[in-house]
């Protein structure tokens, strides 16, 4: 069962795996840029990461909650994650 404590390193596993960037994924924090700063974040990625996170935390992210500020950094995308699982 999923804990209702932050997202955060749950997110960032998510992350990590659907990137492969297991190498990296000591220097990501809830402060590391997504888009634009991870290469391996393209919009393909973009739609994996998504449905990861929607089968590991059992929500549904709509087309339209697909914003830049959504995807701007780790911490960003986990807060909205919170946001959705107390919704």
């Amino acid at each position: 069962m999923i804990s209702n404590t932050s997202s955060l390193e749950d997110v960032k596993t998510l992350l990590v795996e659907t990137l492969g960037i297991e190498d990296r994924a000591n220097m990501i924090t809830s402060s590391t840029a997504l888009f634009g700063n991870l290469p391996e974040l393209d919009s393909l990625a973009v739609l994996e990461l998504v449905t990861a996170i929607e089968d590991h935390f059992g929500i549904v992210v709509d087309d339209s909650e697909f914003t830049g500020d959504t995807f701007e950094t780790l911490g960003s995308l986990a807060a909205f994650i919170d946001g959705k699982r107390g919704s």
